[in-house]
């Protein structure tokens, strides 16, 4: 699949059969992640993977009862391991650094379960000291949690979402982004 058409394809699927993940396609998925740029390459960051039926409806639980958690075969769970980045770059490393390097990871794993032809959806609002309980590490903080499987539902396109070289310039695209001008000040919209 095209790059491009990986992005178009990415929805946020809140509905799962109970078809499980080939574990081949992990396998790819997560060697997709070790790719991700990293603040110094420190990959400051640890991916739990959940398949256990309880510790997904655990998940699901401190996720606000966000039921799609459990109904999906598998949850990567994205820590960022402060300390690792603060070795090299300090607080700004430990609070910073290690928040951007566990999401990028998160979202390698998301194109990459896209890619595979899998459903998945980004969960960031969930109680961090219970999802530490589930995977067993009290240390690091997590910062999102991915449902991946195969979906159950399929999603419009949302507004803004189709990438073509003609819509580049398109106003859902302007509100978003920005350039500077020569002059230094932001262009107007």
């Amino acid at each position: 699949m095209e790059f491009r058409e990986v992005i178009a394809r990415r929805r946020s699927i809140r509905a799962y059969s109970e078809e499980s993940v080939d574990p081949a396609a992990l396998d790819r998925i997560l060697h997709a992640v070790l790719r991700a740029p990293s603040a110094g390459n420190l990959q400051a960051y640890r991916i739990f993977v959940i398949d256990s039926p309880r510790k997904r409806r655990a998940l699901a639980t401190a996720a606000g009862d966000q039921a799609f958690l459990a109904q999906a075969p598998l949850d990567l769970v994205f820590f960022a391991d402060p300390d690792r980045s603060a070795t090299k770059y300090g607080r700004r490393g430990a609070t910073l650094y290690a928040v951007q390097d566990a999401t990028i990871a998160a979202s390698f794993a998301v194109l990459a379960a896209t890619d595979e032809g899998l459903s998945t959806v980004w969960v960031g609002a969930f109680d961090e000291s219970t999802v530490r309980a589930v995977c067993g590490d009290t240390k690091l903080r997590p910062v999102a949690i991915i449902a991946v499987g195969h979906g159950a539902e399929n999603p419009r396109e949302t507004a803004g979402a189709t990438w073509t070289r003609s819509s580049r310039s398109s106003d859902p695209l302007r509100r978003r982004v920005a350039s500077p001008s020569p002059f230094g000040r932001t262009a107007p919209p």
